[in-house]
């Protein structure tokens, strides 16, 4: 039987701690690695954006926060091993990634190019997969564990109008967090993710506020939008120690849209 004296409340102190956030030029990632940061963590931002890395770098550090930009081209696997030993040069070998570099195309499947469909799955999968591999790689070396956390979507496990190769893509990525979770089990390296639903971001705010978009916000059971912060507490949840129990699930957070 638990003694009242035993509880303590979770704390989410990312103090000591490194975390990688890839795609944080915009939108989910670049919010990502801000609450990480003012958790305590040190945090390198990557992207292709270099001036906008150095922004929130400055951002960052103008808070109090540690920060190192790196230019990240998840597409390019020359650069992903290039962006990891620099990391691991300039903040120590990383703790926590967040997978979240990514891209849609929005098409019918009649419309779908090939080129389209490599841009989306080299983007989405290959790139998310091999950044996982590199670090990874190092929280195994290192034999201390660490966390992994990958952007996926409602669209993993639902359809959605308009985005097929987008959801396959997600799809993917959801089975890829259950297969690693299940081969690094042994090596303390908790791998899961967060499946949002529609949130208002930089790259979707102007179709949310058009007369097509606000006829999709009607469809949702609340009949709103999710916001960045929205995905604050579950992003802490699971780049903290007190996720240790929990590896391999994919975490909807959606406000109901996919019900």
């Amino acid at each position: 039987m638990t003694d009242a004296s035993e509880i303590s409340l979770p704390s989410f102190d990312l103090t000591g701690k490194v975390a990688l956030v890839t795609g944080a030029t915009s939108g989910l990632g670049r919010r990502f690695a801000l609450v990480l940061a003012k958790a305590g963590a040190s945090v390198a931002v990557t992207g292709r954006r270099v001036d906008r890395l150095d922004g929130l770098k400055a951002e960052i550090e103008a808070m109090g926060g540690k920060a190192l930009a790196v230019a990240l081209d998840v597409t390019d696997h020359a650069s992903i091993t290039a962006c990891a030993a620099a990391v691991k040069e300039g903040l120590g070998s990383v703790d926590i990634l967040v997978n979240n570099a990514g891209m849609n195309v929005e098409a019918m499947a009649h419309e779908v190019t090939p080129e389209g469909y490599d841009t989306m799955f080299d983007t989405n999968v290959r790139g998310a997969f091999f950044m996982a591999q590199a670090i990874g790689t190092q929280m195994i070396v290192r034999n201390q564990g660490g966390r992994i956390i990958n952007i996926a979507s409602i669209g993993a496990f639902t359809q959605l109008p308009g985005l097929v190769i987008y959801t396959m893509t997600k799809a993917a990525i959801a089975m890829m967090t259950k297969s690693l979770a299940k081969e690094w089990a042994r090596k303390q390296i908790n791998v899961n993710a967060i499946c949002p639903g529609f949130i208002e971001t930089e790259l979707n705010s102007e179709w949310f506020h058009s007369e097509g978009g606000a006829r999709q916000i009607k469809t949702f059971p609340r009949r709103r939008l999710g916001s960045e912060s929205d995905l604050d507490g579950i992003l802490l949840l699971l780049a903290s120690d007190h996720s240790r129990f929990i590896t391999g699930s994919l975490f909807t957070a959606d406000d109901g849209q996919s019900l």
